[in-house]
């Protein structure tokens, strides 16, 4: 054991021990309650690097006595799915717990290894916890997101890290053997960015370069060890969501040799390039949107690209899509005009449809007055012609307010020659 890592010696066992997270796994939090009732459904953890996405997993497995398999994505295809299905299904008994199945980086798996675990979740022969750093939402296939829960876990805070930290020269067998002294956390607790496993990391990196057993962490000396040992911490940089946060407020900022910068600090630490792809479209369409309209087209272009050219020259695409999204004039009306009519709708409902702008594809429905008095536009001058087509409850109400630049001018000058005082 003393060979281990430390940040697997103190790998949680139970719930009680586990850091973070309460609001998963706190006195009266849903997921502990199901776990202490024995009733787990096949759920998703989906969090950043190290906030105890695995550890959960074996604690669930532990606590439901139940078998635990796991494979990871990145080195798993659909043939070791099916043979790790086909021993499930001989270690399960009547009426005993399913066999639990982790899957570390689901998003990684493809559709068709994906398709191979259906049947064995919807029928139970396997309880699937998968792991992701991705968005659920666009990396698992609809039919398998259906059969599951989603969890969110959350980067550990400032007093989760400490908590940690103590607990780690106070309790683990080789570092309870030192006199280990705490005086500064701060370049221990920026360097980790949440992430438990990079913070024991470092700890381990800082005292076991120490000659003598009496060990005083400094945040000099934490930055000094680390400049030695750039590999101490992953490949995301010391700060991956920090990094990502500077690269997008630069370019929301039109700052292009602070983008740039940003960019170069993901690359060399190897971050990875569709991660950074997927960053720019958003970024396109919430900071830039109908500014430059054409930026969201070299954003999806560039993530196109990216996946054809691959590395290292994908660094040249993702430099230019860059530059250009940072140059761009900006303009968020149309993230606005989607979360007040979002934020509209939670307040007020489902209204109904009015029944002018209703289809009516049945003789009962046409009976009915579906779609009466709808104005075709293009039988109309200009193709354009007034008429109402919002739920009666909120006509009058202005959700896309456009904003100060040339392009969006010319869609506020078109409106208001249409619609008149309404815009």
């Amino acid at each position: 054991m003393m060979n281990q890592p430390l940040a697997e010696r103190m790998r949680p066992r139970t719930l009680d021990a586990y850091i973070g997270q309460q609001h998963l796994v706190g006195p009266t939090a849903v997921l502990r309650k199901m776990i202490e009732a024995g009733r787990v459904p096949s759920f998703i953890l989906w969090g950043p690097p190290g906030v105890g996405k695995t550890t959960l997993a074996q604690i669930v497995a532990q606590r439901l006595n139940a078998p635990f398999y796991t494979l990871s994505a990145i080195s798993s295809g659909v043939k070791d799915v099916r043979e790790v299905i086909e021993k499930a299904k001989s270690n399960r008994f009547f009426d005993s717990v399913s066999p639990i199945l982790f899957i570390d980086e689901i998003h990684r798996f493809s559709k068709s290894q994906q398709d191979s675990l259906l049947n064995a979740v919807e029928t139970g022969v396997v309880t699937l916890i998968g792991a992701t750093t991705e968005n659920p939402s666009f990396e698992v296939i609809r039919p398998l997101l259906s059969r599951c829960q989603v969890y969110v876990l959350k980067s550990l805070d400032k007093a989760d890290l400490l908590a940690l930290l103590h607990r780690a020269i106070t309790e683990d067998v080789v570092l309870k053997e030192k006199k280990i002294k705490l005086t500064e956390t701060d370049a221990l607790l920026r360097y980790s960015g949440g992430d438990a496993r990079k913070l024991l990391n470092i700890l381990e990196l800082v005292v076991s370069a120490e000659e003598s057993d009496e060990v005083e962490i400094l945040d000099a000396k934490v930055i000094e060890r680390l400049q030695e040992n750039p590999a101490a911490y992953d490949k995301g940089g010391e700060m991956h969501y920090d990094i990502i946060s500077a690269f997008i407020k630069s370019i929301r900022g039109s700052d292009p040799d602070g983008a740039i910068y940003w960019l170069a600090r993901m690359v060399a630490g190897g971050e990875d390039p569709e991660f950074i792809a997927r960053r720019l479209v958003i970024s396109a369409s919430e900071d830039i949107g109908l500014a430059n309209p054409n930026a969201l087209l070299l954003a999806n272009a560039c993530f196109d690209a990216l996946k054809k050219i691959g590395w290292p020259e994908g660094r040249i695409i993702l430099a230019e899509t860059t530059v250009y999204l940072a140059c761009s004039p900006k303009s968020n009306s149309a993230y606005m005009a989607i979360n007040e009519a979002l934020e509209l709708v939670n307040r007020t409902g489902n209204l109904p449809v009015p029944l002018h702008l209703r289809n009516a594809p049945t003789k009962l429905m046409a009976e009915l007055d579906y779609g009466k008095e709808y104005k075709y536009a293009h039988d109309y001058p200009g193709h354009f012609v007034k008429q109402d087509y919002l739920p009666k409850e909120l006509l009058g109400k202005h959700l896309w307010k456009g904003q100060s630049n040339p392009a969006e001018q010319k869609l506020i000058d078109r409106m208001k020659a249409l619609w008149g005082d309404r815009f």
